[in-house]
């Protein structure tokens, strides 16, 4: 089948399980799905797990193959992932950290240095990042750290795009230039996941939902079937009133 199956997958840091036999719902190409969930419900640990970051059993079938048992050179041609802090030591040029993301692929690796700076340059300026080619990364500010990290996900132009809070760090202006490219890259074919806290963020851009609760899947669905004042009550524990906006957005109120 094309797509991602998660069944009873476990990870976890130090003896600490995480994840206790997470499955997921297919997730599907072609859309946006957000994983949310308060902190330590096992988030970022499954895309660390998925991305290879992290070591774990079960399944998660990438169009049938099991990634989590996948070469790295196999898991690093089909998946990329954006973390949520991108390094603050790097040595090395915006476009410089690009490339060597293509080199990470030995099927993606540009053919030549002149086909890599090219596939660079588009990554940035699809981005509208351009101007911070030559800029040394570790001297980024956050936002634009946060936008060289996501030029290198998405220059190899991945199966499956996984993103831990790609637009934590953005202005408004960002956050919708960012969003289009992500929904760019899952209309041409990708698989995407993104990590949210902003459930108002959440709704607007996910196509679906899931949340997670202590390493499981409490809900999935449409946002506006899922993020409901139910849903905060249980998994966030606090009292709140959502109403759905004429945009078909939703509005949460605290308190």
């Amino acid at each position: 089948m094309a797509g991602l199956e998660i069944e009873n997958v476990r990870a976890g840091y130090r003896g600490r399980e995480v994840l206790a036999g997470l499955s997921l719902p297919p997730i599907g190409q072609g859309r946006i799905t957000a994983l949310v969930g308060p902190n330590g419900a096992g988030k970022t640990t499954l895309l660390r797990a998925l991305a290879g970051l992290l070591p774990a059993s079960g399944s998660a079938r990438l169009d049938g193959r099991n990634l989590l048992e996948a070469p790295a050179a196999e898991r690093a041609r089909k998946v990329a992932f954006m973390p949520q802090f991108a390094p603050q030591r790097l040595s090395l040029t915006v476009v410089e950290a690009v490339i060597a993301a293509l080199r990470a692929s030995p099927v993606d690796a540009p053919s030549d240095e002149r086909d890599g700076q090219q596939r660079a340059f588009e990554a940035l300026e699809r981005l509208n990042i351009l101007e911070l080619a030559l800029q040394p990364f570790d001297t980024l500010s956050g936002g634009q750290r946060q936008l060289a990290s996501l030029a290198q996900a998405l220059v190899r132009g991945p199966r499956l795009l996984l993103l831990d809070e790609p637009t934590s760090a953005l202005d408004l202006r960002f956050q919708q230039q960012v969003i289009g490219n992500v929904r760019e890259e899952a209309l041409k074919g990708a698989i995407v996941i993104m990590v949210l806290h902003d459930l108002q963020a959440a709704a607007s851009w996910a196509d679906e939902v899931m949340v997670l609760s202590e390493g499981r899947l409490f809900a999935h669905g449409r946002p506006q079937d899922v993020i409901t004042a139910p849903m905060l009550r249980e998994v966030y524990g606090i009292d709140a009133v959502v109403e759905q906006t004429a945009r078909g957005g939703i509005h949460i109120q605290v308190g």
